[in-house]
């Protein structure tokens, strides 16, 4: 797939707390945060945000690494230049303190700027809520973003952090005590999560959706699909459920499961359903 060059998207900056990043964004309705993947913006997830658009929603993608639009997939560039942007892209986040990637029972402190971003989306765009998505490195910020009452579709595609290296780091998501808190009052009172992971993804184990059902019981929605529904033509192994191993055909796992999740932000979004 050729790098995308985001024409059909606008871009502007949002400032909180003396930090500005940019945003893209494309269509009209309320606002789903699509937060993405490691290394970036790639190709495939800006084609998520498009479908979010035709849904009847904003996508909102703030850009927190990368370069955006590039095709992160070596044979786009080359292996050797892929490999140094992921390196150069993933060397700073993980030395940066705005991101979690191994401490357990923390949440990143870049949520507090994606938390600002969704009350200023949802301010602009109106709705009953916000929705979000977050993918991999990023897949456990949806969770903690909803603390906040707006938050009323958070999505956790193979949410990878922290690290599953030891026995707790497998069984935890990174959200603070505190957070993780009020999120289980949340679903107490009616918030859904949705979770998606392929079953032999070794960043997102078994155990880490069962944690997530023991803290949220049955307001846990958990799609875990097999190794062998993943798109054949991906250069990596199964991960990333929406894009990278999507087979985007009527019937297929992935697609099926692609269809869930837009579902799931609409009908929280745009059928005027609300939450307390």
């Amino acid at each position: 797939m050729a790098d995308d060059d985001l024409s059909d998207f606008s871009l502007a900056e949002f400032t909180h707390d003396g930090k500005g990043r940019n945003v893209f964004r494309i269509g009209t309705g309320p606002a789903v945060i699509v937060i993405a993947e490691m290394p970036g913006i790639s190709p495939k997830v800006l084609e998520f945000a498009r479908r979010v658009s035709a849904a009847g929603c904003t996508a909102v993608v703030p850009h927190l690494f990368g370069r955006p639009g590039r095709d992160p997939i070596p044979g786009a560039h080359g292996y050797l230049s892929s490999a140094a942007n992921v390196a150069t892209t993933m060397v700073p986040i993980c030395a940066s303190r705005e991101f979690v990637v191994l401490a357990t029972g923390r949440t990143s402190p870049v949520v507090h700027w994606l938390r600002a971003l969704a009350a200023h989306e949802h301010e602009r765009c109106g709705g009953p809520g916000v929705g979000a998505v977050g993918m991999c490195f990023t897949g456990g910020y949806a969770l903690a973003m909803a603390t906040d009452d707006r938050l009323l579709a958070p999505v956790l595609s193979q949410p990878s952090m922290p690290l599953p290296i030891t026995p707790r780091q497998r069984r935890s998501i990174d959200i603070s005590a505190g957070d993780m808190a009020r999120v289980k009052q949340r679903c107490a009172s009616g918030l859904n999560v949705l979770g998606l992971r392929f079953t032999g993804d070794v960043f997102v184990p078994a155990e880490r959706f069962e944690f997530l059902r023991e803290q949220l019981g049955d307001a846990f929605i958990g799609v875990e699909l097999d190794d062998a529904d993943a798109n054949p033509d991906s250069m990596i192994r199964p991960h990333s459920v929406l894009t990278e191993h999507l087979i985007d055909e009527p019937g297929q796992p992935t697609r099926v499961a692609l269809d869930q999740v837009i579902d799931f932000l609409t009908a929280r979004l745009t059928r005027s359903v609300e939450l307390s």
